[in-house]
């Protein structure tokens, strides 16, 4: 049976691919739905710059966050980030972590992907 790789997801931005941020979110949301309803499940997520956003109250992209964060999937999101954005008491998903919670899950993938 072949060991499964370790893929960590690094989502810097509130959306995905170069284009209007309405169509950057659908794509971001999108993402997140077919990684919970295809069992694609990464190690870990981390948030962090403008990424924390999206595990925000409000945020379109929380039911994927959700539905991963049920599946097992830990979800780090940068304190400092949260921080500077005045953001921290507005959290509704994952973990409020340290840099070297999310500079330990990077080193321990096989593979990082940025959305």
């Amino acid at each position: 049976m072949a060991e499964e790789k370790k893929v960590v997801l690094a989502i810097t931005r509130e959306g995905m691919g170069q284009a209007d941020p309405e169509l950057q979110m659908r794509l971001m949301t999108n993402f997140l739905r077919v990684l919970a309803t295809e069992r694609q499940l990464p190690s870990a997520i981390c948030l962090y710059g403008d990424g924390v956003r999206l595990a925000i109250e409000g945020s379109a992209a929380l039911d994927g966050f959700r539905a991963l964060e049920e599946m097992g999937v830990p979800i780090i999101l940068c304190r400092t980030c949260l921080e500077y954005c005045g953001l921290t008491d507005f959290v509704a998903v994952g973990k409020i972590g340290t840099m070297s919670e999310i500079v330990g899950a990077l080193f321990e993938a096989d593979s990082i992907i940025g959305p």
